[in-house]
This record gives structure tokens, C-alpha cells and sequence, in this order.
């Protein structure tokens, strides 16, 4: 039996990471207030002639795929968003917005079948 689209596809929030710098405060990690990067799917993308460090980067990194997926409304993903700046004497923080739900289907994520009978 073949099973439907909607059985074959998937939701998840395109999320933007900001940059939060206290007015006045040396960022260490090299941001500015509001530079950002975007996670659409698996795609990472920064906005024109704009960089991220790294390790600013590799701070939230473990946070995005739990961030991008539904989460029940007491789940402490749901509601905090924001990340310390890995270097410790950074006052900047990353701030993790769910932007849109965006729909994805199996088939062009992964070349793995679907379990049977999966949820």
C-alpha cells in the first residue's frame, strides 16, 4: 500500500540566530548587535558581505535541530532562546527565533525508506 504525501512529509521551523550586544559593550566574538545567520532545513545562510564566528556558531549548534522541530508548550525548548557567547568575557548572547514552519518531504531529505507502520 502506498502511503500518502502527507504521511511522507515533515514540518520544521526555519529559525534565525541573532546577535545580542549590551549598547557599550566590547564583543569578543566579533559581533555586532543584530548580525544574524538562518537555518532553512539544513541550510545555513548569512545575509550578504556579513561573517559569524565559529565558535559563536558551535555554541548554539546542538540547540538548532531540537529548536527546528515541534516541542510541547512546557518543554524549556519551546521558551528559552537565548545562548551565552562561548568566550567568557563576552557579555553578547545568541538569541533563537522560530521564524516559519516549512514543510519537507522524505524522499528528498533521505534516500532511507520509511519505517512501516512509523508515526
Amino acid at each position: 500500500m502506498s502511503e500518502s504525501s502527507e504521511e511522507l512529509s515533515f514540518e520544521l521551523w526555519d529559525l534565525r540566530v541573532e546577535a545580542i550586544v549590551p549598547q557599550g559593550a566590547k564583543a569578543y566574538c566579533g559581533a555586532r548587535d543584530g548580525d544574524y545567520f538562518e537555518l532553512r532545513g539544513e541550510m545555513l545562510t548569512l545575509p550578504p558581505g556579513q561573517g559569524f564566528s565559529i565558535y559563536s556558531i558551535a555554541a548554539v549548534m546542538p540547540l538548532l535541530a531540537a529548536k527546528q522541530r515541534a516541542t510541547h508548550r512546557n518543554d524549556w525548548m519551546t521558551s528559552d532562546s537565548e545562548v551565552a557567547c562561548p568566550d567568557p568575557n563576552c557579555p553578547s548572547r545568541l538569541r533563537i527565533k522560530r521564524m516559519r514552519l516549512r514543510s519537507f518531504r522524505r524522499s528528498e531529505t533521505t534516500a532511507t525508506p520509511a519505517p512501516q507502520g512509523a508515526a
